[in-house]
């Protein structure tokens, strides 16, 4: 490999501080495998018994989006896309608002396992089954990605075997899900997150050393063009604008943090709906530090190679590539530290793969299993729950094979959570905010989203949109001596920037690709939200959806907002009620489940004893 001459390798100590990681996530997994009696029952394993404190919990959920899709993706999009990522910062913000004050009071108080028990409680069992089985795909589909990618990127610039390293992460994340459960997924994602900044941080540290400073990089950002944050062309064909961020950014994650399983699995298993509240909001806190990290080792990668840029000069072959190829360029006289910026990577691959396996392995029991086999006792789901991870597990590792013929990363997993993310946030919100809605007018709604951002989706896949729509800023090669000739003075914007395997070539370009199809991957879940959400009115209002009496369980009420202030009223009792359960009339929710749990415990203690 050329890649390797001028750069760092990868030498023994790196190996072992990327093996000390793995094995201190095997460990947890262990532990809670065995701690506090280990796992009774499928309720212990897939929502960690609901007995969560807010910190771990919002660590992991920050720890799950942060995969390495975003460790290698956001520097170089940042990179060539310049620095307006970072509105991203004020889309998280509303996303977090969106998920704690809107779904997350629903789920909570109705106390399910599977966001999809939902579809069934508003809609019927076939809704359920629809979402159950899309999100099963849109999972197995995305976590290919997320193993495969940074095995490929760290393969080609650190000489890191790629296979080897796809089965150990696979092997390691299905090991302590299915020892450890829901517990042991949690905190070894707040061992990972610890992992991924300092990852970051030594980067960011070495970098500006290097370059002489923040500041300097910051300059050179800005002579770039990088610092390009106020962009407000209101055309939404424009790949990244303020307005795409903002809007469609919004609707791509809140599919992600308001009705993934993988997410809300977390904020249900905590202890109060306070807590729950209290875990998004430290989580917002978790996603701007890794963004900030992410954006400033962009424009530290800028400020190294504005004038010898690596993938043009085809030191590397993907964008994805630049990150690992900066770390092994400015941290090659320090042993270790490279195998800490491949464990950071591994790290946001491991807690998302785990959080997807455990995630899938609760939709399959509470959906298709429990509602089949109704004699199975909690002992033999508890089993069958681990065995659903080990399946999972494999066919994650499968997918990861498969994941080698797509395209560029980040988009191609934003892409997926949008085609398919998009009309089941459509679906859920029709349940939650529209009283009148009614099984039909759900149907009808998903499957007039699903194909209008299926169509988009895979338009775009196959006609790829053109350069002047994403807007990718120059790189220059001038200051590459090494094969300075006549030929290689072009800057990348000829570049073709996103390059998928089902790329058709040279057709005449339709009015219909240049516009429909060239629209900004992000807009695709605003696509398949909104079809859903209008046409799933439209169809229940005129198949009669006002006549329907519904529980007002499963809808958003008035109070659920207001209790948000009852913690003012009621400061002092709420503490008293945790320490002895007082009824309190079935109203406030929380109370409720702590009745539950403390009568779980005893029948725990009971059981212990008799035996």
């Amino acid at each position: 490999m050329d890649a390797r001459r001028d750069i760092g390798g990868f030498v023994v100590w790196d190996y072992v501080v990327f093996a000390g990681m793995l094995l201190i996530s095997a460990a947890i997994g262990i532990y809670y495998a065995f701690a506090g009696g280990g796992q009774h029952t499928s309720k212990d394993f897939l929502m960690g018994g609901r007995s969560m404190t807010a910190v771990p919990v919002a660590l992991s959920l920050s720890a799950s989006f942060m995969s390495a899709v975003t460790v290698l993706g956001t520097p170089s999009e940042v990179y060539r896309f310049g620095a307006i990522f970072s509105v991203f910062g004020i889309t998280y913000f509303l996303v977090v608002i969106i998920s704690a004050e809107v779904f997350l009071p629903v789920f909570y108080k109705l106390g399910i396992t599977s966001t999809y028990e939902y579809l069934e409680l508003r809609f019927n069992r076939y809704i359920r089954l629809c979402g159950t089985v899309l999100f099963i795909v849109q999972t197995i589909l995305y976590t290919g990605i997320v193993i495969y990618a940074p095995a490929l990127a760290l393969n080609q610039v650190t000489g890191f075997d790629l296979w080897g390293a796809v089965v150990a992460t696979g092997v390691v994340c299905t090991f302590y899900c299915t020892l450890g459960g829901l517990k042991a997924v949690v905190w070894t994602d707040v061992f990972q997150v610890g992992i991924m900044v300092a990852g970051f941080a030594s980067v960011i540290i070495q970098a500006s050393v290097i370059q002489g400073g923040i500041n300097r990089i910051l300059d050179d950002a800005y002579t770039g063009g990088r610092l390009n944050f106020w962009n407000f062309n209101p055309n939404p064909l424009q790949r990244h604008t303020f307005w795409t961020i903002i809007i469609g950014g919004t609707f791509t994650w809140t599919s992600i943090y308001g009705i993934n399983q993988s997410q809300v699995q977390r904020y249900i298993s905590c202890k109060s709906r306070f807590q729950g509240k209290l875990s998004l909001y430290i989580n917002l806190v978790g996603l701007w530090v890794i963004l900030t990290c992410s954006v400033l080792c962009g424009l530290a990668l800028y400020s190294r190679y504005r004038e010898c840029d690596p993938w043009t000069s085809k030191k590397v072959s993907e964008a994805d590539q630049l990150m690992p190829y900066l770390v092994l360029d400015i941290l090659q006289d320090y042993p270790g530290v490279p195998g800490l910026f491949v464990a950071c990577a591994y790290s946001g691959t491991l807690s998302t793969v785990s959080s997807s396996i455990n995630a899938l392995a609760a939709v399959t029991v509470e959906d298709l299993i429990k509602p089949r086999f109704t004699s199975l006792s909690e002992r033999s789901l508890s089993w069958v729950s681990q065995g659903m991870s080990v399946l999972f597990g494999a066919l994650c590792i499968g997918m990861a094979a498969l994941a080698s013929l797509m395209g560029a990363l980040l988009q191609a997993a934003l892409s997926i959570f949008g085609m398919i993310g998009g009309p089941l946030l459509g679906l859920f919100s029709l349940g939650i905010l529209v009283p009148f809605a009614n099984s039909l007018g759900a149907f009808g709604g998903l499957l007039a989203g699903f194909a209008m951002s299926l169509w988009v989706g895979i338009g775009a896949q196959l006609y790829p949109p053109l350069p002047e729509r994403t807007l990718p800023l120059s790189l220059e090669t001038y200051g590459c001596n090494s094969t300075y000739n006549g030929t290689d003075l072009m800057t990348t914007t000829e570049m073709p920037f996103y390059t998928s395997a089902f790329e058709i070539h040279n057709v005449e370009r339709t009015p219909l690709m240049d516009h429909w199809y060239s629209l900004s991957y992000l807009y695709f879940s605003t696509i398949g939200t909104l079809t859903t959400f209008l046409v799933g009115i439209l169809i229940s209002l005129s198949t009669g959806g006002r006549k329907q009496d519904l529980d007002s369980k499963v809808l958003l009420t008035k109070e659920d907002f207001l209790s948000n202030f009852s913690f003012l009223k009621k400061q002092n009792h709420d503490l008293s009620y945790k320490s002895h359960p007082v009824e309190d009339g079935g109203m406030d929710n929380p109370a409720f489940n702590h009745m539950e749990l403390n009568f779980t415990d005893q029948n725990v203690k009971a059981n212990g004893t008799r035996l």
